[in-house]
């Protein structure tokens, strides 16, 4: 019995010097939303690559798709909030709260963003025989034929949510036609079927210099460097616009500050570097860093913005 009482203080003493040992002390997971081999997974692989050596602990990459990335969202709110299990958050985390009637998790309280770690930008873009070469005739056509001109997007996709964006913020009306992938929506604009859409700037770029379509405008709040030569759509015609698609690092509420600062540092470093940047950039990837507090910021506004977007183009929450 005095054995069991001597040793239990060398135990408690145990305990506290693991509990005091640095962040981190084993691997991390980061937890993707969608399946693996998409544009977002290899920025999360580069990501985990990249971070490795700088944290000295295996950082790897889960992929849990599903719901519209909500399967893997969920997992993250309930796991720990010890900095161990990460969620790779792309624009999908502010859009879904205006589809969804109800999610297992709260967008805002249940998280601690960590970090920004780029954009994905999107094109308008319209089939080559459009008599259209900007926005602004774009919006002048759209006028004089209501309810004719074609648009196709994924359903509640950030591209779905541009497009209806598009006809609120410039007044004007066309049909939607829901696709079930980008790749069947660009194979009808390029087959004249389909007279405009929003897609991938990495993606359009090289069928709008072989003329096999006309590129109107970027969608980000600045000129992409994939395309420095096209507007943005604020610049081009309607003041203000923004849908940009980004991708970020957020942990499980309540992470202890001290862990989510040093991994907000480690992943600006990892942006720094000229591989990473120049790997982002094949992808059409640009970087964007941020400290934790201006990426929670980011996030707060960007929820209401396509909460009204959603309403006003009279989309039913599932």
């Amino acid at each position: 019995m005095n054995k069991f009482w001597t040793l239990l203080p060398l135990a408690a003493m145990h305990v506290a010097v693991v509990d005091a040992q640095p962040y981190p002390v084993r691997p991390i997971r980061v937890v993707v939303g969608s399946s693996a081999g998409g544009g977002g997974d290899g920025v999360a692989r580069v990501m985990a690559a990249k971070l490795t050596p700088l944290l000295g602990q295996q950082v790897v990459v889960d992929n849990r798709p599903g719901a519209a990335g909500n399967i893997g969202t969920e997992m993250v709110a309930r796991a720990a909030a010890d900095g161990y299990t990460l969620l790779f958050a792309y624009t999908g985390h502010v859009i879904n709260p205006a589809l969804f009637k109800k999610l297992p998790f709260d967008p805002l309280k249940d998280f601690a963003p960590v970090g920004l770690i780029g954009y994905n930008n999107s094109a308008l873009v319209v089939n080559a025989a459009l008599p259209v070469n900007s926005v602004k005739e774009l919006i002048a056509l759209a006028r004089a034929r209501p309810g004719k001109l074609t648009a196709g997007a994924i359903p509640g996709g950030s591209q779905h949510l541009a497009t209806e964006m598009l006809k609120i913020s410039a007044g004007v009306d066309f049909l939607y036609v829901p696709y079930k992938g980008n790749g069947p929506a660009m194979s009808d604009l390029l087959a004249g079927q389909l007279d405009f859409m929003f897609n991938s700037l990495q993606l359009v770029a090289p069928l709008a210099r072989a003329n096999r379509l006309r590129a109107l405008a970027v969608t980000s709040e600045k000129r992409s460097e994939l395309m420095p030569e096209l507007p943005t759509i604020s610049e081009a015609a309607i003041k203000g616009f923004s849908a940009q698609g980004w991708y970020g690092f957020i942990a499980p509420a309540g992470t202890p500050h001290t862990v989510v600062a040093k991994l907000n540092e480690a992943m600006n470093a990892v942006l720094r570097d000229a591989d990473t940047q120049q790997r982002f950039k094949a992808m059409g990837n640009e970087i964007a860093t941020s400290t934790p507090g201006e990426f929670d910021a980011m996030i707060r506004a960007e929820i209401p913005k396509w909460a009204e977007v959603a309403r006003r183009a009279g989309i039913k929450p599932e």
